[in-house]
């Protein structure tokens, strides 16, 4: 890979950080916040959204929504297990997309791709390209006696 498509990667890898640690901590920091509203409405799959939504489940689907994504964000700042939290997180985002989804239609005005799909993509380019390496703490971690003996969960995770 260039230097310059090596400096984009970075550059994607980091932005998507950013802007999911700040969507995290911005759920983590509201007291009022709730996950609830959005399942509630859910255009697909309505049922099983609004499961994530009975009061004894609620609790629990704020704090993974919440934790999910700022762990996410300080993953990708840090290039720290990049593969494994990428392909996570843009499961993450095909969850926010399907309860806005009425096919063919996401919204009033977008027709099957939303920036859910857009993230979810960039995540996934982020993964495959490896962008958790040259120079982060992947690149060390991979480096270690754990993970050169553990070739597979390497491969899973970094």
């Amino acid at each position: 890979m260039s230097n310059s498509s090596k400096i984009t990667v970075l550059l994607l890898r980091l932005g998507l950080g950013w802007l999911m640690l700040n969507a995290g901590l911005v759920k983590v920091l509201d007291p009022t916040w709730s996950a609830a509203g959005y399942l509630e409405n859910a255009q697909t799959f309505h049922g099983f959204f609004a499961w994530f939504a009975q009061p004894e489940i609620l609790p629990i689907t704020n704090f993974v929504n919440q934790w999910a994504l700022t762990l996410l964000g300080i993953s990708l700042i840090l290039g720290i297990f990049v593969r494994l939290s990428t392909k996570l997180g843009a499961s993450l985002m095909l969850l926010y997309y399907l309860p806005v989804l009425e096919f063919p239609l996401i919204k009033p005005y977008y027709l099957l791709v939303d920036e859910h799909i857009i993230y979810a993509i960039a995540l996934l380019a982020v993964g495959s390209l490896h962008a958790g390496l040259d120079g982060r703490i992947d690149e060390w971690l991979s480096a270690t006696k754990f993970f050169k003996k553990h070739k597979k969960l390497k491969e899973w995770l970094i």
